[in-house]
């Protein structure tokens, strides 16, 4: 164990080999607008939005006025049982409203993790109910990420993410099915048995397998998949639901009918930690007939007042300053931008929907290295799996920061030495 294993931060880094940053840690301490500041005194344009989250940028003080006008008035009070609180209530009203699902409910907790596991459990839950017992099999697509927590570490599409427990799952029958062929799809439907599956779940666009939108007819094909075979199709729109498609969710940008959506992140900003389910009539009737069981879901924090008032003023602020027509145009630029360097020898593929862009470089390019040199230069991108430079910056980003970013990359392209593919196995 060496010394700065012992005398380095008691923060364990989340999703990190800790050798390796180890010293190399990058302390946030302020942010504003689409910049922030660190320790160091640098002052870096968050291309990210953080974890794609920071949709209105950061540091409004509108959003912290928010926080404390609620605190003062009531911190929270759970909703468990008969209980509730009056700006979860509101927070509730104002997603179905929002929702392209008529008629729905919305389940809040806090954050993506917690809405993928309590959207999996239901899925199960909602089938035992109906006594089609042998209905527990959840697919998801190869690729893909949906959280940490049990239910999204059993069904990673990205198997680094699900590997090392001890079991091929932690919880029982999960299967992976193709990503982009949607003829596999049936096979690996039929192989499985129909009568046996609960619930596809799918991002309509992949974020951290690598910026992966869907090839035209596929999500459509998932959404026939599932109403052909009395299969419950689980959209997870951690990260594209409120705004980052253009839509409030890309359900409406693909034209899907999911019985749930699993949602967080752009939901506050990241300004308050929320998230939560948004629940088809379907699936939400039979618990509320007489007679009917209780779903055993909710956390301590579900429904957090200061969390539902801080996410109210989000989504107002989204809608005043018209940012979802804004990332229709911030998608032109971005896809005009990344266009401009796809020809470029060292890049693989550039790819955009919505106002998310991937880079993917040559094997011989390391993403890391690049975003590394895009960090130095003042631009933070981040390194996703494909060897992928992430572009998802918030939506109030201007034209010029999309085209200094993506130039960025350029320049950090110039910068590092490509690496010798033989000498490294």
């Amino acid at each position: 164990m060496n010394d700065a294993a012992r005398t380095g931060p008691a923060l364990w880094s989340a999703q990190a080999h800790m050798p390796s940053v180890l010293g190399r840690q990058i302390v946030v301490t302020r942010g504003e607008g689409n910049y922030v500041h660190t320790t160091d005194g640098r002052r870096l344009f968050d291309g990210t939005a953080g974890l794609w989250h920071a949709n209105i940028g950061h540091g409004r003080a509108e959003m912290a006025e928010a926080a404390a006008e609620q605190m003062a008035r009531l911190e929270t009070y759970h909703v468990f049982g008969r209980y509730l609180n009056d700006r979860a209530v509101e927070l509730a009203e104002r997603v179905r409203d929002l929702s392209p699902v008529a008629d729905s409910k919305v389940i809040l907790n806090s954050g993506g993790s917690d809405a993928v596991d309590v959207a999996l459990k239901l899925a199960r839950r909602y089938w035992q109910l109906l006594g089609r017992t042998e209905k527990t099999v959840i697919l998801s697509r190869d690729l893909s990420y949906h959280g940490l927590h049990a239910y999204g570490t059993s069904v990673a599409g990205i198997d680094v993410n699900r590997e090392g427990y001890g079991t091929e799952s932690l919880v029982a029958d999960t299967a992976r099915f193709d990503t982009r062929d949607i003829e596999k799809v049936r096979r690996t439907v039929a192989g499985i048995g129909p009568e046996r599956i609960a619930a596809i779940v799918a991002e309509p666009i992949q974020g951290t397998g690598g910026v992966i939108p869907p090839e035209p007819g596929y999500l459509e094909g998932l959404q026939r998949i599932a109403d052909e075979n009395d299969i419950l199709l689980v959209l997870d729109e951690v990260i594209t639901g409120f705004g980052r498609t253009g839509h409030w969710f890309a359900t409406e940008r693909y034209g899907l009918r999911p019985h749930i959506i699993a949602m967080a992140k752009g939901i506050s900003s990241g300004y308050s930690a929320v998230g939560g389910a948004v629940v088809a009539p379907e699936v939400w009737e039979p618990f509320y007939e007489s007679g009917g069981p209780v779903y055993r879901h909710g956390t301590t924090y579900s429904g957090h007042a200061t969390s539902a008032a801080v996410a109210l003023k989000n989504l107002e602020i989204i809608e005043r300053e018209g940012l979802i027509g804004r990332v229709r145009e911030l998608e032109g630029v971005l896809s005009a931008e990344l266009g401009s360097i796809s020809s470029d020898p060292r890049i693989a593929e550039t790819r955009v929907a919505g106002f998310l862009g991937g880079i993917e470089l040559r094997p011989e390019y390391p993403a890391e290295r690049v975003a590394d040199e895009m960090l130095e230069q003042g631009w933070i991108a981040r390194p996703l799996r494909g060897n992928v430079v992430q572009v998802s910056p918030p939506f109030t980003t201007t034209d010029d920061e999309v085209r200094g970013i993506v130039a960025a990359a350029v320049s950090a392209l110039d910068v590092v030495a490509p690496v010798d593919l033989a000498m490294a196995r």
